[in-house]
């Protein structure tokens, strides 16, 4: 058989024809490719890497530990990293040369309630570095009692919610500048349910109330609030308030609480807080802790050992307190509790009667059985009252001065002045309370299971409708970083910044604020520790902090060099509850 040489031949012409073809195609492809890979290569170089960058800085991360030099990378809200970041790239990169960066601060303890929906910047709070605020201490803004309406034609508002995930989604619809969690108000369920009744629920009552808090704790509630100096929560007793707290633990909810007395009658009010605390199940969280009263001052060291001890046999018991020596609540809580029972109108109505003068004036002199604090004796007479706010054009002159120089001015013994006030008034006004020392303030702050609150609102000197409000609304964070840290060394800095931010997440179960992580959510603010105080005084308070320079809300810049953007990037932070029925 003859082999077929030409046939063959051909093969492989074929063959080395489509070899060549085949490699120059692979050239091309390669070519390509590399070109298209450089392209992408040189398009990834030119898109930052993050929305923002903070370089420079010394970085707190509040966990406690000290500063370190580093970066933090801000990415879709979100801290993104933090620590030594070679190379980084960002949209926006602040040089944070001289600044501390530190989480922002959680103030455990606001009244922004109606203030925000009345200008969601939150300018007083936000200038302080504050990025998170817990409302509904004693009145949460819900549930709403029947006919509930009153204190809110000042703030220029129209009550449109009954439920507290309405008033959540008001919010929301504003807009605000910080983000805010709520307790549900003890005080609140008891008036919806019983009104001003001085008595204890029925079982039908009680499981009313309960349902109400349940309620709340599904719709975002982080806990039971209590605020037991002011009716009608002062009529609540133990059991109920065990019985509420209970359905805020089945949510992994907290109990806190304004305590029924900080004076001399500190001791059972601290054991009253305990015993909820086991008996519900929950942790138990106490506002401004303080002593109360010029006879009582030195027993903080008392009072922090008693709730150590609770502590150290297991109790989950925490505080907060602002750096002050004077509190303020009511004008009318100067007076004992029986003569402000019922409605508003009540109240007058007993006020204008000058026998309950008389029976007032006594009381205040010698005493009351039953009434446990004592306002005016605890801050050793009328001068330790000053008048904080009034509605009346004709009462603002008043705003600022002590109230024997109000009565001076009135022309009228203390007691009457107070009583006409409150009259004219109808029932309403605040006052600021001189009822602390300076050694028990700081004895308190130096637990390490004390956090900051401010017990104030978000204001701006134009609400004006505020009066002059206590200095705290305005310089209680700043106060704790210049005058405690700087000036007193009562705390270290790492220290202090952990009470602004993780303790008070760990209290109130934010568990993606308080700390500089990745993950996190972007709260940062950036402060200088030479130079941050507050400027806010007791006679002239509507003044804004220094050494601030910016404030950064879920990864948006609030403060900028000192200035207000008008960003509103703040979010309502459900608590537990929320999580646990949306699971």
């Amino acid at each position: 058989m003859n082999f077929p040489y030409r046939r063959f031949a051909t093969l492989l012409e074929t063959l080395c024809r489509w070899s060549i073809q085949k490699r120059v195609l692979s050239i091309v492809l390669a070519v390509v490719t590399a070109t298209i890979a450089l392209r992408i290569h040189t398009l990834l170089a030119q898109e930052p890497q993050y929305d923002l960058l903070i370089v420079g800085g010394h970085i707190i991360d509040g966990s406690g530990s000290p500063w370190f030099e580093g970066s933090v990378a801000v990415k879709d809200g979100k801290i993104a990293d933090v620590g030594r970041l070679v190379n980084a790239t960002a949209s926006r990169v602040i040089d944070a040369k001289g600044l501390v960066v530190a989480p922002g601060f959680i103030d455990l303890h606001s009244h922004s309630d109606r203030t925000l929906l009345a200008d969601g910047k939150a300018q007083s709070k936000i200038r302080q570095g504050v990025t998170t605020e817990i409302l509904g201490e004693d009145h949460s803004a819900a549930p709403v009692p029947p006919g509930a309406g009153k204190n809110l034609k000042q703030y220029g508002l129209i009550r449109d919610w009954t439920t507290l995930g309405e008033y959540f989604a008001r919010l929301e619809r504003q807009g605000i500048s910080v983000n805010i969690a709520s307790y549900v108000g003890s005080g609140q369920v008891r008036e919806v349910v019983l009104g001003e009744a001085n008595r204890a629920p029925n079982p039908a009552e009680l499981e009313k109330m309960k349902s109400l808090v349940d309620q709340a704790m599904r719709e975002g509630a982080i806990g039971l609030a209590s605020g037991l100096i002011y009716l009608p929560n002062a009529y609540a007793q133990t059991d109920e308030l065990i019985e509420l707290a209970k359905v805020a633990a089945k949510y992994g909810g907290i109990y806190t609480t304004h305590m029924r007395g900080e004076g001399a009658h500190w001791k059972k009010s601290v054991d009253e807080v305990i015993e909820i605390s086991e008996k519900a199940g929950l942790p138990a969280h106490i506002l401004h802790l303080k002593i109360d009263g010029k006879p009582n001052w030195g027993q903080m060291t008392e009072q922090v050992k008693e709730i150590q001890a609770a502590r150290d046999r297991g109790a989950d018991i925490t505080a907060n307190q602002y750096p002050y020596i004077a509190s303020m609540t009511d004008l009318e809580t100067c007076l004992p509790p029986k003569y402000l029972a019922g409605s508003p109108a009540d109240e007058v109505k007993r006020l204008q009667d000058p026998e309950v003068r008389a029976e007032i004036r006594q009381a205040i002199a010698t005493g009351l059985p039953g009434w446990e604090v004592n306002q005016v004796k605890s801050v050793g007479g009328w001068h330790g009252v000053m008048v904080a706010a009034m509605l009346k054009p004709e009462n603002k002159k008043y705003e600022g001065k002590r109230m024997d120089e109000v009565a001076k001015l009135m022309g009228k013994d203390p007691v009457d002045a107070v009583c006409d006030l409150l009259v004219s008034e109808g029932g309403e006004g605040e006052a600021i309370y001189f009822n602390m020392s300076d050694q028990d303030v700081e004895s308190a702050m130096k637990q390490p299971w004390v956090g900051i609150g401010s017990d104030g609102g978000a204001a701006s000197p134009e609400m004006t409708f505020l009066g002059r409000p206590h200095p705290r609304f305005y310089g209680t964070f700043p106060r704790v970083l210049g005058v405690y840290v700087r000036e007193k060394h009562v705390l270290t800095l790492p220290d202090a910044v952990r009470k602004m931010t993780a303790l008070s997440a760990a209290v109130t179960g934010l568990n993606d604020r308080g700390l500089l992580r990745p993950g996190m959510a972007a709260d940062i603010t950036l402060f200088d520790p030479q130079t941050v105080i507050d400027r806010a005084t007791f006679e002239n308070p509507m003044q804004y902090p220094v050494g601030i320079p910016y404030v950064i809300v879920n990864g948006t810049v609030v403060i900028d060099q000192g200035k207000h953007t008008g960003a509103m990037p703040g979010h309502v932070l459900r608590g537990r509850g929320r999580k646990n029925v949306e699971q």
